[in-house]
């Protein structure tokens, strides 16, 4: 079994093998056996996209950069855009074969709670209480009736509720249930249970090694959603020339260009004009450096068709008897 695809290498392989400081070959065993239905093993996201303004400009930036994009993610939360506004958005993606995805709200972060203001965190982004887990049914309901089929969430009990109206078809059938970074799972186990509940893409902490992404591919097969730069809030890692390796032990994952060193926008108005335009132009431009340092590397093989967005088949818990 070949130890990495041919015709690949690593950054600064020869050059340091001159020096006699050569890394040994990567394990077979510690590649991922699974990929995407389509046969691809990575696709690409621009995030932190907060409006039709800021999908404009993203849009433009990746047609003048030719950066190829698979999904497009807010992070405000439908909750914060108009009808109006989300329906130029779908427009926006439909006519590029683009995947939407908008933020279910509200959260903890946001809540009347003060526990996320402590040194703890408390119970970070989740929905508090009845009415918040209500309040996301409300935009995922409104979401999907205005043509989005992928919701981001940051609750475990969200995602469950989100996946039986799905399954129970008070949801689109082929709406996509996306696990955010600030809930993400950090072990295998974890990992497996986000999937059962019914994620269908799930973002991981950017400190997680590549061993323990190794760790997650031997028990799930289900997409994982990957910051190659994180923002600052979530760490703000880089890691990009770490890009085909991530690909390499993570696929089927999606490679999400990120922006460290870039103030918070959430929840966005237009007080963050802007910044916001700026980032979102930077996000796709960051993108760009990691396509090309794939290219050299001869590693950029392997993606998956445009417009690709289902994530197979998946394990699902045995949903509840009806009342």
């Amino acid at each position: 079994m070949p130890t990495r695809p041919p015709g690949t290498r690593r950054p600064g392989a020869d050059a340091l093998d001159i020096l006699g400081m050569g890394a040994p070959e990567p394990d077979p065993a510690d590649a991922s056996p699974h990929a995407f239905p389509d046969g691809g093993t990575w696709r690409t996201e621009v995030p932190s996209c907060e409006g039709p303004e800021a999908l404009a400009a993203v849009l433009e930036e990746a047609s003048s950069l030719d950066v190829p994009v698979h999904r497009i993610s807010q992070g405000s939360g439908v909750w914060m855009l108009t009808d109006a506004e989300i329906t130029e958005m779908v427009d926006a993606c439909a006519e590029r074969n683009i995947e939407l995805c908008l933020f279910t709200g509200p959260r903890g972060t946001w809540d009347v709670g003060a526990s996320t203001r402590t040194d703890s965190g408390g119970g970070g982004l989740r929905a508090r209480g009845h009415d918040a887990v209500a309040g996301c049914v409300e935009d995922a309901l409104r979401a999907t009736e205005l043509g989005v089929r992928c919701l981001l969430v940051a609750d475990e009990g969200v995602l469950w509720t989100l996946h039986q109206l799905r399954a129970r078809g008070e949801l689109p059938a082929d709406t996509t249930l996306k696990v955010s970074a600030l809930i993400g799972p950090v072990n295998p186990a974890a990992y497996s249970v986000h999937e059962r509940l019914g994620a269908d893409s799930l973002n991981i902490p950017s400190d997680l090694t590549l061993a323990h992404i190794t760790e997650i591919r031997r028990v799930s097969a289900a997409p994982m959603d990957f910051y190659l730069e994180a923002p600052d809030d979530l760490g703000g890692y880089v890691r990009m020339y770490e890009a085909a390796e991530l690909i390499r032990r993570g696929a089927p994952i999606y490679l999400k260009f990120g922006l460290s060193k870039a103030p918070g926008i959430y929840p966005y108005g237009a007080h963050l004009r802007e910044l916001t335009l700026h980032g979102a132009r930077e996000r796709v431009r960051r993108g760009r450096l990691a396509l090309d340092l794939l290219a050299r590397l001869g590693a950029d093989g392997g993606m998956s068709p445009l417009g690709s967005r289902l994530p197979g088949t998946l394990q699902r818990f045995p949903l509840p008897e009806r009342n």
